[in-house]
């Protein structure tokens, strides 16, 4: 880093990930990383939503609604289980890092997908109910259908890049080549989402004890 040069993480993050998180190392967690878990629990909620073709039975408000009530809590407890894994698995690998460190890389790593709460919100307003479709309906005019691919492509390609300065932020912080860090990205990945899925298990088997007959047989 040239000396005496200022670093704006939000800005800089995006092109010169490792220097953002060098500089970052030595700071504590602060708002901006609670912030940016809670949009990307924000987002998270959006895409769930879609995944579910939600579109197709609530309307745009509740949609909405439901990620703003829900999704900030669940992605800073996200942010903070995943840094958790990570940081374990770094110190096994023989890394360098603190949790502190891991939640910068998780959170400013995920600025990508943080902003494009913008891009849900725009496709939104301009299609409606279909951005939380599937696929589109197939009375769906050409506008309507050219917005959607659009905006599956730009959402995919910023959780591309958002991955890309996970991995280098890992790199940067644990001390490991590039390859190896994302290694570490995929495997954390996978252990996060088994953990979700055994937390999802055992929420319904808790429903199904706590009120037999509330869930479908």
């Amino acid at each position: 880093m040239i000396p005496g040069e200022t670093i704006r993480p939000l800005h800089d993050v995006w092109l010169r990930p490792r220097r953002v998180f060098g500089e970052l190392a030595g700071q504590p967690i602060g708002r901006m990383d609670f912030l940016l878990g809670a949009l990307q629990g924000m987002v998270v909620s959006l895409a769930a939503s879609r995944s579910i073709d939600a579109g197709a039975v609530s309307s745009l408000a509740d949609i909405f609604l439901q990620a703003v009530l829900f999704g900030p809590l669940s992605g800073i407890v996200s942010l903070f289980v995943i840094a958790e894994i990570y940081a374990r698995l770094g110190a096994r690998a023989g890394g360098a890092s603190s949790r502190r460190q891991v939640i910068h890389v998780l959170a400013y790593g995920g600025l990508p997908i943080a902003a494009s709460l913008g891009l849900w919100l725009l496709v939104a307003l301009l299609v409606g109910e279909p951005v939380f479709l599937k696929a589109p309906p197939p009375q769906a005019e050409g506008f309507v259908v050219l917005m959607l691919d659009a905006h599956l492509i730009m959402f995919m390609l910023l959780i591309l890049w958002s991955v890309v300065l996970q991995v280098m932020g890992f790199s940067e912080i644990e001390g490991f080549r590039t390859g190896k860090a994302l290694a570490i990205w995929l495997l954390g990945q996978l252990l996060a989402l088994l953990l979700a899925l055994a937390g999802s298990f055992l929420l319904l088997k808790l429903v199904s004890l706590l009120a037999p007959g509330a869930l479908p047989s």
